[in-house]
């Protein structure tokens, strides 16, 4: 449940860069947006591995 906490968190941080790039066409924030989603995806796959691990030990 931390690494999901984790993610939400991670989200909510890159809120204002999102929308200083969508709203105010700030291309730093774009950059910043960018490298947030990308740490974003490796969380979600560390998620789906570790989900995948318990479910998989209660077989």
């Amino acid at each position: 449940m931390e690494k999901f906490n984790q993610l939400k968190e991670l989200v909510a941080s890159m809120e204002a860069d999102a929308d200083k790039f969508y709203n105010k066409n700030s291309g730093a924030a774009g950059t910043r947006v960018r490298k947030a989603l990308q740490e974003i995806k490796t969380l979600a796959q560390e998620i789906r591995n570790e989900v995948t691990e318990i479910k998989n030990k209660e077989k």
